[in-house]
């Protein structure tokens, strides 16, 4: 009796002991995000602040070709004025077009959509749309020519099958230029037509207007209707007629001509559009983002053609012959900044981080003063990974001695030198490997509203009373999982870029956009701060407002003693 209780002391002692093990098993490998509520009483929720590294970094000219969307027009902030012109190369819709005989050429119309959603249709098929993607309601001066510059696929001085990069400057690199004069070859005829003015969007100063509600098409009244009937609607965007004397010189004249037989041999023929905006009699505009990613931007030449001489009366049929604005095209952006912005001070920070879109600024942020990535000296990063975890003489995990449950990068607008028109969004990223940290991937991608994707992560703008036009407050970044990778899987602690964006979906690719400069060849920057015009200052670690002072802040669960 006395050996049986013997073995059963023993036994309920294994299991203590077993159960003890797997608890520090289970609380060394849990790293995901848990909150402890009133039933977990022998832990506590904790929360400490450390201080960051954070410094401006200007930018040079900036990658602007093959973006897929196109920018127009003339934005004004606290930085300065941002003007933005484009190139592109027309494609046909159809090689060896075939017109047809007698040809005449009614209208030619040019279009280029803004981006847009649909938020509302009405039972009588009226759409309302959101056009976000424009800022600004002023007209703009628009003036269009035919561009002489032949557009490169590939680098001639690079290796073989390196594509071009084309810059915000008029550059293709820092030595080759290009000239305004080989941009503006023959201006192309823009036509005022009062009689139609619903449908184009040219005001009586020849300035183009900014349209919200889209165009509806009519056609002819027919004879037992009191009323015209809706051909097509068209998004809102610039709908333009052109002179159609050029056109029918340039395409409907080449028909049987190997320059329109293939895209090679187009290119070479009709190398590009050139688009110059400038500010209006007032000194003012607008800025828009044009949908370049599908075949709505286009040129269209609406004709009629013999179809039939036969009999007394000829018979004639309507049609229409389009050119596409998708090939390649390159944005150039002229700052007119008030004052320009200062380098960085990389080893202590910055009081104010300065962040402007397209060829601006970013901000770069070292955690636990850059320790592990270019100071062997400081210890700051490995004092702070010994709070968390225990590991080996190499650095490898063992387990943990406190769980991360959130750790979030905040940042304080400063309202005394921002003049509203704020982004919503900023974007932070791996400045070395030039990719999104693990939490943008681990969040949910919202590509109907990009406004409201990713949003765990890239917490958008927190503004005042939680008005959509009310002064910003702060930016919450959560950076959760990238700091249990810190401590967990011996990541190396890398710098972080921080940017404006004007659609956080598009750094999802990873695909980053080239900086201009001859001290660091690969200076790159995120695609959706290229972008867009906006900018924004940020208190930094340096500013005397120790209120509004950049910091991180992690919420840990430990055990109590």
């Amino acid at each position: 009796m006395k050996k049986n209780k013997f073995v059963l002391n023993i036994l309920v002692l294994s299991l203590i002991l077993s159960s003890f093990i797997a608890c520090d098993k289970d609380f060394a490998t849990l790293d995901s995000d848990i909150i402890n509520d009133d039933i977990a009483t022998s832990f506590d929720i904790l929360n400490d602040t450390y201080d960051i590294i954070s410094y401006t970094k200007p930018l040079g000219p900036v990658q602007t070709n093959s973006l897929g969307i196109n920018t127009l027009g003339i934005y004004n902030d606290s930085y300065g004025k941002v003007t933005s012109s484009f190139v592109v190369q027309p494609v046909l819709s159809v090689f060896e077009p075939e017109f047809g005989e007698e040809i005449e050429v009614d209208s030619v119309v040019l279009t280029l959509p803004y981006q847009f959603s649909v938020t509302d249709i009405d039972d009588e098929g009226n759409i309302t749309y959101d056009i976000d993607s424009v800022i600004g309601r002023e007209p703009i001066k628009l003036s269009i020519f035919e561009s002489n510059y032949f557009i490169r696929d590939f680098d001639p001085n690079d290796e073989f099958g390196t594509s071009q990069a084309y810059f915000s400057n008029k550059s293709a690199s820092a030595t080759e230029t290009i000239s305004e004069a080989s941009l503006e070859g023959e201006e192309l005829v823009i036509l005022q037509n009062p009689l139609e003015v619903n449908h184009i969007t040219l005001d009586d100063e020849g300035n183009v207007t900014i349209n919200e509600e889209g165009f509806i098409l009519l056609g002819e009244e027919p004879e037992d209707e009191d009323e015209e009937q809706v051909i097509t609607r068209q998004a809102p965007g610039i709908r333009l007629k052109l002179d159609t004397a050029y056109w029918e010189d340039k395409i409907i004249s080449q028909e049987g001509e190997t320059v329109l037989s293939s895209i090679n041999n187009f290119s070479e023929y009709f190398r590009g559009l050139y688009f110059k905006a400038e500010a209006n009699d007032l000194d003012d505009g607008s800025f828009l983002i044009i949908n370049a990613g599908n075949t709505t931007p286009n040129i269209v030449i609406y004709y009629s053609r013999l179809i039939s001489d036969e009999g007394e009366d000829p018979v004639r049929e309507n049609t229409s012959f389009a050119i596409n604005l998708i090939g390649n095209g390159i944005n150039f952006l002229n700052n007119d900044f008030t004052s320009p912005i200062a380098e960085g001070d990389p080893d202590t920070g910055d009081s104010r981080l300065y962040l402007k879109g397209g060829e601006g600024s970013i901000a770069n942020i070292k955690l636990f003063n850059g320790d592990d990535i270019d100071n062997d000296d400081d210890d700051t990063f490995d004092d702070w990974k010994n709070t968390f975890v225990e590991t080996t003489s190499d650095g490898k995990f063992i387990r943990s001695k406190r769980l991360v449950n959130e750790a979030n990068l905040v940042f304080y607008v400063d309202q005394d030198m921002v003049q509203g028109g704020e982004p919503d969004r900023i974007y932070l990223y791996d400045v070395d490997n030039k990719v999104p940290l693990i939490d943008y991937f681990l969040d949910g991608v919202n590509n109907s509203l990009p406004l409201s994707s990713v949003s765990n992560h890239l917490g958008p703008l927190q503004r005042v009373d939680d008005e959509p036009d009310g002064d910003g407050i702060k930016y919450k970044l959560r950076i959760t999982q990238h700091i249990n990778n810190l401590l967990i899987r011996d990541s190396t602690n890398v710098e972080l870029g921080l940017a404006v964006s004007l659609n956080v979906n598009i750094e999802g690719s990873g695909i980053q956009r080239q900086v201009q400069s001859m001290e660091d060849i690969d200076f790159t920057v995120p695609s959706s701060s290229v972008l867009t015009p906006r900018g924004t200052v940020l208190h930094g670690n340096n500013t005397e407002d120790e209120s509004k002072r950049v910091y991180l802040e992690i919420y840990y669960t430990e055990p109590n003693d």
